[in-house]
């Protein structure tokens, strides 16, 4: 019989987005709904950050996925929705609000 049978496993517990990472997030996007124009801050930002030499594979992935939701449509609702949705996109793009930098002034 194998050492590790009849072993249970923990499953990690889901990733928690903070109430303040939440407030930021609806400020965002109601700013985004103000002025569309802004989404020119987070592709400026994505452009940015993909330059870098080391960065989190994490971080590259939430850039991967902005590339995506842009490809598909520059409609701020869309957009909107992408972010806020509790999907793996949305998830990834919540993550790491130093995309969203520059854009609540």
């Amino acid at each position: 019989m194998s050492p590790l049978a009849g072993r249970t496993y923990r499953q990690k517990p889901k990733r928690k987005t903070s109430l303040h990472q939440l407030e930021f997030i609806r400020l965002v996007i109601a700013e985004l709904k103000r002025s569309p124009d802004k989404i020119s801050i987070i592709k400026q930002n994505c452009d940015y950050y993909r330059q870098q030499t080391f960065l989190k594979k994490g971080f590259l992935l939430a850039i991967e996925r902005f590339d995506w939701v842009f490809e598909v449509d520059d409609d701020i609702e869309r957009i909107c929705q992408q972010i806020q949705a509790d999907d793996f996109i949305g998830n990834r793009l919540r993550r790491y609000p130093l995309l969203f930098k520059g854009i609540i002034t």
